[in-house]
């Protein structure tokens, strides 16, 4: 059984603490504010992260377009990067931009557990404490 989605947003905000960041899930995302709000932010003082939160016990996740959308408006006004935090069953969390995430036919967003293993960042690389970048 997979966690419900605030279950992991609460498990993201708590490992981003441990790092020393401020982290606070948003309390409207998810459609409850027409405005265009991430599941989590996260910053240090120096590095501001907005995090889509998905997760499933599937080895592929579809994303509308939408979502992505407003977290790359969203990360544009505040200054933050726009990830894409993805949790498969029995992995860690993985990290991916907008741009690193394949397009669908229907110009949405579709995520394979592949892939995101691959080309996914983990936690230390987004928050700058491994700064190794996978191509």
């Amino acid at each position: 059984m997979v966690k419900k989605g605030s279950n992991e947003e609460r498990d993201l905000v708590h490992k981003l603490w441990e790092k020393e960041f401020a982290a606070m899930r948003a309390p409207a995302s998810g459609g409850a504010t027409k405005k265009p709000l991430p599941d989590v932010l996260a910053g240090n003082g120096t590095i501001y992260l907005a995090i889509e939160v998905k997760s499933t016990s599937k080895d592929k996740i579809y994303i509308d377009s939408p979502q992505i959308d407003a977290l790359c408006e969203f990360s544009e006004i505040f200054g933050a990067e726009p990830y894409l935090g993805i949790k498969f069953k029995h992995t860690k969390w993985l990290f991916l931009t907008p741009e690193r995430m394949e397009r669908t036919r229907s110009d949405n967003y579709k995520v394979e557990k592949d892939l995101a293993l691959k080309n996914g960042l983990e936690l230390d690389e987004i928050i700058g404490k491994d700064k190794q970048i996978k191509f």
